[in-house]
């Protein structure tokens, strides 16, 4: 049976794992808004994928912003929370400038609630949608928050709990918000990866086009559903 198609917004979506799950999903049939801090790079991202793909700049971390993307595109059917940042590495808790972990939560958790309180009441009022929340084996306690990146391990385990509460919020609506662990990926922050973005990208597409009796409210490494 075909998929049907739907619109999907990808934050971060210029670049690395956000563009390369914008490609897989235009790729699939779906309309697709790259959405990006640099609005001539996500422009430039979406003409790169093609028709049915539009650019649209976006500051996460500006209400305003988030409201007036809202505004301009209207009603989503699938939303990517991948804008993330990683400012911390080798960092230790006591020793941290808070405004780092500050900064660190605007993006990680902040910015992916924003985007929840604008697009995910339209899902529920149409009874689908799905979100999928970028997170990270750092913010596993289940793993026991390995790494020295402790504003960046919070930030993701907050965004954990985050999905807990928006999956219990729209229970029975047809809207399913699930986490996702990618895993180590080649990018600027980990050029070292053995895995592309390509190969994280069909999990987490996985996740953002799952049945309507799949899992919500859950942390998903590939495609198994893993501790918290």
């Amino acid at each position: 049976m075909a998929e049907v198609s739907r619109t999907a917004l990808v934050t971060g979506g210029n670049r690395g794992i956000g563009h390369a799950v914008a490609a897989l999903l235009h790729g699939r049939g779906h309309r697709v808004i790259v959405a990006s801090r640099d609005g001539d790079q996500a422009r430039a991202a979406a003409e790169r994928l093609g028709a049915g793909a539009r650019g649209a700049r976006l500051d996460v971390t500006d209400a305003a912003a988030v409201a007036e993307l809202h505004a301009s595109v209207g009603e989503v059917d699938i939303l990517v929370n991948n804008a993330g940042v990683q400012l911390d590495w080798g960092e230790e808790p006591t020793g941290i400038d808070l405004a780092l972990v500050h900064s660190t939560l605007e993006v990680n958790l902040l910015g992916a609630w924003r985007m929840a309180q604008a697009f995910v009441p339209d899902m529920v009022r149409r009874g689908w949608g799905r979100v999928v929340n970028i997170s990270s084996g750092t913010a596993s306690f289940d793993l026991g928050l390995p790494g020295r990146c402790p504003a960046y391990s919070v930030s993701k385990s907050s965004l954990n709990a985050l999905t807990v509460l928006l999956a219990r919020e729209t229970e029975g609506t047809g809207v399913l918000v699930n986490a996702i662990n990618p895993g180590l990926v080649r990018s600027r922050m980990r050029p070292d990866a053995e895995q592309s973005p390509q190969e994280a990208a069909e999990h987490i597409v996985r996740a953002a086009t799952l049945p309507d009796d799949g899992p919500s409210g859950a942390f998903l490494r590939r495609d198994a559903v893993i501790g918290w």
